[in-house]
């Protein structure tokens, strides 16, 4: 399910928060899926369970989860807030493509780079 890097610079709870989000934006985790409890997955991952707690409680600030007291943490689904960040990221996609394209790397090669990433599972 979700796998931990060390030797990532990225916090532990960025990479569970990251990794649930993947995990809900390709549709493997559906709407009102319920996640494992936060003891179970510190458990799984062998990690604090305040690291956990806090990558759902940002989650849910973020609108990929909510919570019902008793019952535990639920996938909401893909915000609504996602459009906004597809904007950005675009924006980004289409900087990084200009500069590219100003050292003078060929449109192919980053066609290679985009079809490998969405290639990729």
């Amino acid at each position: 399910m979700i796998q931990i890097n060390y030797r990532d610079s990225r916090p532990i709870y960025e990479q569970i928060k990251d990794g649930i989000r993947k995990l809900i934006v390709q549709g493997i985790m559906e709407s009102n899926e319920k996640l494992p409890s936060v003891r179970e997955l510190a458990t799984s991952l062998t990690i604090n369970p305040n690291t956990i707690q806090r990558a759902y409680r940002e989650l849910e600030a973020e609108g990929y989860v909510y919570t019902v007291k008793g019952k535990g943490c639920f996938v909401a689904g893909i915000p609504e807030e996602n459009s906004a960040r597809k904007s950005e990221l675009l924006k980004q996609v289409a900087d990084i493509s200009e500069e590219l394209k100003f050292m003078g790397t060929k449109k192919e090669d980053v066609f290679a780079v985009i079809d490998k990433v969405w290639n990729s599972k």
